[in-house]
């Protein structure tokens, strides 16, 4: 019977303590709309969003992932790949450990 009531008096401590309407209010039903025009439900604090990009039109998700090389790093890479290539190997040379004389 004590245990109950310890019980209960820890649960109207917790309520007075913890705050009121700190929470945004949640749309279960959240509409978004992406850029490529794809639309999908979801779950949010506002009830209508606008994404830039989404996994319809996301290139990793889709496979259309491109590199962007404005510099010319991909070139530059590439043929110094090539270059290594081209070249033979050299030889690794064998270290020959020295006797002690004594």
């Amino acid at each position: 019977m004590a245990g109950g009531l310890v019980k209960s008096l820890k649960k109207s401590i917790m309520v007075i303590i913890m705050k009121q309407d700190i929470h945004p209010k949640y749309f279960p039903e959240a509409k978004v709309t992406c850029a490529c025009g794809h639309k999908f439900t979801l779950g949010g604090t506002k009830p209508e969003l606008n994404v830039e990009i989404c996994s319809n039109c996301h290139p990793f998700y889709t496979g259309k992932e491109k590199l962007i090389d404005t510099t010319g790093k991909v070139e530059k890479f590439k043929a110094r790949r090539a270059s290594a290539a081209a070249k033979p190997k050299a030889e690794k040379k064998v270290r020959v450990k020295k006797q002690k004389q004594s």
